[in-house]
């Protein structure tokens, strides 16, 4: 049976680029933030309402996709276990934790990378650059 997994490189892409879209997100956000000050306008309102929000679903999802892939990973490894051939639950095992760990980042590092495109473009104030 052939399927597709995530693979470790998988993983290390997207926690490289995790590490290059993040500190571009925070940094604008926190920039804006600051600009906003105690009276942050409509623009305003509406991007820090969607950090907030875009985390929760990234964390739902992210979890969900764990989840599901935790669920798969006790199926492979049980169906190895009852084929009684030792490599094949070993491959089963091995292989767990790095398909959890690929699926539960993909949304998160989605996220973050889009958001960083997205407020690349945007000015910190209107009108400014």
């Amino acid at each position: 049976m052939s399927r597709s997994r995530p693979s470790t490189a998988r993983l290390a892409r997207d926690a490289t680029r995790m590490a290059v879209a993040v500190p571009q997100v925070v940094a604008h956000r926190l920039t804006r933030l600051a600009l906003a000050g105690a009276a942050p306008n409509a623009r305003d309102r509406r991007e820090f309402t969607r950090m907030g929000a875009e985390k929760v679903a990234a964390f739902q999802q992210s979890w969900w996709n764990m989840g599901v892939a935790a669920l798969a990973a006790q199926q492979r490894a049980a169906l190895a276990m009852l084929s009684g051939n030792p490599a094949r639950v070993a491959r089963a095992l091995a292989s767990a934790g790095t398909d959890v760990a690929a699926r539960g980042l993909a949304p998160v590092s989605r996220r973050a990378t889009a958001n960083a495109k997205r407020l690349r473009k945007t000015p910190l104030r209107p009108g400014k650059r």
